[in-house]
């Protein structure tokens, strides 16, 4: 379903459609075997928690969810719309973040300092905008200067 792309991400090829639920999700099956394949290392460990993914510039969460067909992602109509989704469901490219990165953006959203990040130090933030802790830009912007947009931020759609 998904194959390595870059130091930070796999790609997959999804069919995507708008739900009204406001969720994201894919398919329970399949979200536990992506979970299990390319988040748990070795022993026992969850499988249910949420999947990073970015379509277009938005990163958000992704359940799995038991009435989602096999191959399809649903997301907010609102995200249907920002990916210029026409006639939907449509197959599109999605990125599902490593498991380092999904940590790193998952930290990010909660405020919390990345690893190795100048808050985690201690440092304060730098001028120009960089507040050190992985963010730019003024506070609730949702960029981080790269052009990159979080998802709204307010629960299990976006972060």
């Amino acid at each position: 379903m998904f194959e390595r792309f870059s130091s930070g991400y796999y790609l997959g090829r999804l069919y995507v459609e708008p739900d009204a639920g406001g969720r994201a999700a894919i398919s329970r099956a399949q979200h536990e075997q992506v979970n299990e394949q390319l988040y748990t290392g070795e022993g026992v460990e969850r499988t249910d928690l949420p999947l990073v993914m970015k379509l277009g510039n938005t990163h958000f969460t992704v359940g799995g969810e038991a009435d989602v067909p096999a191959d399809t992602l649903v997301v907010p109509e609102s995200l249907v719309e920002e990916a210029d989704i026409r006639n939907p469901p449509a197959l599109r490219e999605v990125f599902l973040a490593k498991a380092d990165r999904a940590r790193q953006l998952l930290s990010v959203a909660e405020g919390l300092p990345t690893v190795g990040s100048d808050s985690e130090a201690g440092v304060p933030g730098g001028d120009g905008g960089h507040s050190g802790d992985g963010t730019h830009g003024a506070e609730g912007t949702g960029t981080d200067g790269d052009g990159f947009r979080f998802g709204p931020g307010d629960g299990p759609t976006g972060i």
